[in-house]
């Protein structure tokens, strides 16, 4: 572990350039950060049996789940809504704290690349110093036009910290694949069944060549503005790409097929779910950004690619 890289005139330079790039159209938008959708709950079958599904992942088997009503985010906890956590609360992250993050690698200058150690396996990761959600490149990067994009740089300690301050919690997996749906039985995506119907991008993908060239067909190379594609038939937006999502849930890729009633996921485990894909997702490698399809991730994780979604029980339940 790196010893921490925040001192006093860190933080406060933070908390001025936070403050500095507010306006009072922010403040407005950030003040109804509980943004929640009812969902209907009831049964729906959870999992998938794509062709293209990643085995080991458990995406399968397909089985009845049944779910109380419950509330969803409308989008992932955005910049703006975090940056309103941290100024009442002067949270600092476990990337703060433990002085880097993991950046993806056209995201930093050419002596960064050669200088920063590299994930084996997965070269594109460069671990950064002085990343963190409010410097997303590392030292120099800022929020400025990023307040509407999902706060990133998270791990899942971050996130419960902010649920708890906000009087919510993350969702269980079941419940974000159910809100996820949109009320559609077994479909691929969100939206139906096409990537792009009609020509037309729904989500923040990677379009190009893994991991060198982007072409940035959907608008985007990095993250994108929560809402900026169609909701799907709940009224939700980026479930599909953008960043990656915790779930409450431990990992497991072994699933009864028997019907459940609202499933907390296992007891105990040693990687956390996290679900929805991000905008580094490609047929070519990863092609998580289906709806059946989930992943794993070290709960001390965070990197330039995960965020988080809140949810709540139904307060008129």
């Amino acid at each position: 572990m790196r010893q921490e890289a925040a001192g006093a005139d860190v933080g406060a330079r933070r908390s001025d350039l936070l403050r500095s790039s507010w306006t009072g159209a922010d403040r407005e938008i950030a003040d109804g950060f509980l943004d929640l959708v009812r969902l209907p709950g009831g049964s729906f079958l959870m999992g998938g049996d794509d062709p293209d599904k990643n085995v080991v992942d458990g995406e399968g088997p397909v089985r009845e789940v049944i779910l109380s009503p419950y509330r969803l985010g409308r989008t992932p906890v955005t910049n703006r809504q975090f940056q309103q956590f941290v100024e009442a609360t002067g949270y600092r992250t476990g990337a703060e704290r433990i002085g880097w993050s993991f950046v993806f690698h056209l995201f930093v200058d050419e002596e960064t690349r050669k200088r920063t150690q590299r994930v084996r396996g997965a070269p594109w990761w460069c671990v950064v110093e002085g990343a963190s959600w409010w410097s997303p490149e590392g030292p120099g990067s800022t929020l400025e036009d990023r307040w509407l994009h999902p706060v990133t740089h998270v791990d899942h300690m971050d996130a419960l910290a902010f649920c708890s301050w906000a009087g919510v919690r993350l969702p269980t997996e079941a419940e974000w694949e159910a809100g996820a749906r949109g009320g559609l039985v077994q479909a691929r995506f969100p939206w139906g069944d096409e990537l792009t119907p009609d020509g037309v991008h729904q989500c923040n993908i990677w379009q190009g060549t893994f991991p060198t060239v982007n072409t940035r067909d959907d608008g985007y190379i990095g993250t994108s503005p929560v809402a900026t594609y169609p909701p799907n038939g709940y009224g939700l937006h980026d479930v599909a790409g953008n960043v990656w999502e915790w779930c409450g849930d431990w990992f497991t890729n072994r699933h009864a097929a028997e019907r459940s009633s609202n499933p907390p996921g296992p007891a105990r485990g040693t990687e956390k779910v996290m679900r929805g894909g991000s905008h580094m997702c490609h047929d070519s490698y990863c092609n998580r950004y289906r709806v059946a399809a989930r992943s794993k991730n070290d709960p001390d994780s965070s990197s330039g690619n995960l965020g988080f979604r809140i949810a709540a029980d139904d307060a008129t339940g």
